[in-house]
């Protein structure tokens, strides 16, 4: 008896009229597209400017996918520089192999220096942006469908996805495992809007929440992964990386929250700021040091006008 199943693209490349354009590369240039639209109209409503977005993910981007693709080399260097494997092929990025962990980080850096450009704090970037970066997550597993790869184990579930035969893989229907982390991504996204709403998240704890959720989900959805993957006692190495990251993210926003509550009020500095070299702290502190001088002025007006109706009043005394 047949089952359902979901079925898997007979080709892992889609045809634009002449050009042809991998379904794993597609996915990925139309999650970068949603999270830059979408980080920036949270950067708007967070008090940034239209445009920064883009301009700093010109730097974010290119660092993310190279350090995406150094972890997956890295972790399954066994897939390139083995016997019988073509070095090579660790360049074909097209093919699939983009780490999130590596992504990440070196997306933060590049960020780091597209912020610090602009004169902008970097938490309150990451804060801003942490839900269109998880939403392009979800949009990019969908890569692995178009590749047949990154599935679960056998099942018979009716969203059970089919697999064809091919290099390292048995035909069969497996869990989709791309489908429960993409899934998966679009409820931490939820999660961390309305989180950042209800608790005004600021500091980088909005983005720390992002990277716990995302942790806590993607142990699970490993484990249940039979790709072949390095172990480390018992458990595999993306599964031990979500722990240790999601301790990190936990601890962090603990810890911010006590040194640092609230949020930002300032996000991105003025041209006219940002052109003598200031950054949007310096923007704060100059604010705050405006309304004391203002104050000061204001007492010292004061102060003048009651010294002058004491000698208005003590005149006529002199005179007599």
């Amino acid at each position: 008896m047949d089952i359902a199943y979901i079925p898997s693209p007979s080709s892992g490349v889609i045809h634009l009229g002449p050009l042809p354009l991998r379904g794993y590369a597609f996915c990925i240039i139309l999650g970068v597209f949603v999270a830059v639209w979408y980080g920036n109209k949270r950067w708007i409503a967070r008090g940034g400017k239209a445009g920064t977005v883009a301009d700093i993910s010109v730097w974010a981007v290119p660092f993310g996918l190279v350090g995406g693709r150094l972890y997956h080399v890295i972790t399954d260097y066994q897939l390139y520089f083995s016997d019988g494997k073509n070095w090579v092929d660790a360049f074909k990025i097209w093919e699939g192999g983009l780490g999130i962990w590596g992504a990440i980080a070196f997306g933060a850096v590049g960020a780091w220096i597209g912020c610090r450009r602009r004169g902008i704090p970097l938490p309150a970037y990451a804060d801003a942006i942490a839900p269109a970066i998880v939403l392009a997550q979800a949009i990019g597993r969908w890569g692995n469908w178009f590749n047949q790869e990154l599935y679960g184990k056998a099942t018979d579930l009716p969203w059970a996805v089919k697999i064809s035969e091919g290099v390292n893989r048995e035909a069969g229907t497996y869990h989709p495992t791309f489908l429960y982390e993409s899934l998966w991504c679009v409820g931490v996204a939820l999660l961390v809007v309305w989180a950042d709403r209800r608790f005004k998240l600021g500091h980088g704890r909005a983005f720390a929440l992002y990277v716990a959720a995302y942790c806590a989900g993607r142990a699970w959805i490993e484990y249940m992964r039979v790709d072949e993957a390095h172990h480390v006692l018992g458990l595999r190495l993306n599964v031990w990386t979500a722990i240790i990251v999601f301790v990190l993210a936990v601890v962090y926003m603990v810890v911010s929250a006590r040194i640092r509550p609230g949020r930002e009020e300032i996000v991105e500095p003025d041209r006219e700021t940002l052109a003598k070299g200031a950054t949007a702290k310096d923007a704060t502190a100059k604010d705050g040091e405006d309304a004391k001088d203002s104050e000061d002025a204001k007492a010292g007006t004061q102060k003048a006008d009651g010294d002058d109706s004491v000698d208005a009043d003590a005149a006529p005394a002199k005179n007599v």
